[in-house]
């Protein structure tokens, strides 16, 4: 998968995440994608080496598309146990 799939995996994977964890973080578009795009990347690390399952670097396969989800979620996560929630600033 090029570096344009990874950049539209990680835009999707990130604004998923969003879904699933709504709040008002800053950065945007360019704040979502790259959430999404360093889950993609962690989520993939992730499976292959605490569960011992290599993820396919094919765009169009579920299971890169849930890892890169499930690592978006952790990055997403983490980023909020460290900097704090916006809402809860304003």
């Amino acid at each position: 998968m090029g570096i344009i799939g990874w950049i539209v995996l990680g835009l999707v994977a990130g604004v998923v995440a969003k879904v699933i964890l709504p709040g008002r973080d800053p950065g945007g578009l360019v704040g979502t994608t790259l959430i999404g795009f360093i889950g993609a990347l962690l989520g993939g690390w992730l499976s292959a080496k605490l569960l011992d399952k290599p993820i396919p670097h094919d765009f169009y396969d579920g299971k890169t598309w849930l890892a890169a989800i499930a690592g978006s979620l952790v990055l997403l996560i983490v980023y909020r146990v460290l900097f704090g929630d916006s809402r809860s600033r304003r």
